[in-house]
C-alpha cells in the first residue's frame, strides 16, 4: 500500500536512506528539503506500507508536465534482498501511470547499484543511457555514472502481471 507521507515519516525516511546499504545511492534530504516535497504540487512523497508497518519510500517528481513525464526520483525499501523489490516497484509504476496519469516515468540510478539495475531492467524500465562520471556521491568520495531509465504508458499497459506467492 502507498500512501502519502507526513513529516511524522521523515526519521523514518532518512534513516533508511542513510543506512549503509542505500547511502552510497541515494541522497540523504534533511527535514526542511523533505517538507518542502509534502508541499510541492509537482511531487508525492510517499511511503510504502508491507504487513502493516513501512517498508519503503519514494519521491514522484514533475507532475504536471506538459510533456506527462513523471520522475521517479527517489526509492528505496527498508530492507534489501527480502525478495521486495519487484513489488515494490511495480506498485510505484502503477501508482505513477494510473495516478499520476504519467505519459512516461523515468528514473536514474547509479552505474555502481547493480541491484537497482537488476531490478528497473525485470520491472520492465528500458535503459535509455549512461552519463559517464557525472554524479558525485559524498558517501563514496568519488564521481560515478549515472545510469537512465525510462517506461512509457504502452509499455507498462502490456506488462505481465508478477506471479503472486503461495
Amino acid at each position: 500500500m502507498l500512501r502519502p507521507a507526513t513529516a511524522a515519516d521523515f526519521a523514518f525516511i532518512r534513516a533508511v536512506a542513510g543506512s549503509p546499504d542505500h547511502a552510497p545511492f541515494i541522497t540523504d534530504e534533511d527535514e526542511t528539503a523533505l517538507a518542502a516535497y509534502l508541499g510541492d504540487p509537482a511531487a508525492r512523497l510517499l511511503i510504502w506500507e508491507a504487513e502493516g508497518r513501512k517498508a519503503g519510500f519514494a519521491l514522484f517528481c514533475e507532475i504536471g508536465e506538459p510533456s506527462g513525464r513523471v520522475e521517479l526520483r527517489r526509492l528505496a525499501l527498508a530492507e534489501v534482498g527480502g525478495g521486495q523489490g519487484q513489488v515494490f516497484i511495480r506498485a510505484l509504476v502503477g501508482h505513477g501511470f494510473a495516478r499520476l496519469n504519467a505519459r512516461r516515468l523515468w528514473l536514474d540510478a547509479s552505474g555502481e547499484n547493480p541491484r537497482a539495475l537488476r531490478t528497473y531492467e525485470r520491472a520492465g524500465f528500458r535503459l535509455e543511457g549512461r552519463l559517464r562520471q557525472h554524479w558525485f556521491r559524498p558517501a563514496l568520495g568519488r564521481v560515478v555514472d549515472l545510469v537512465l531509465f525510462g517506461m512509457l504508458r504502452e509499455e507498462w499497459e502490456s506488462l505481465e502481471p508478477l506471479p503472486t506467492r503461495a
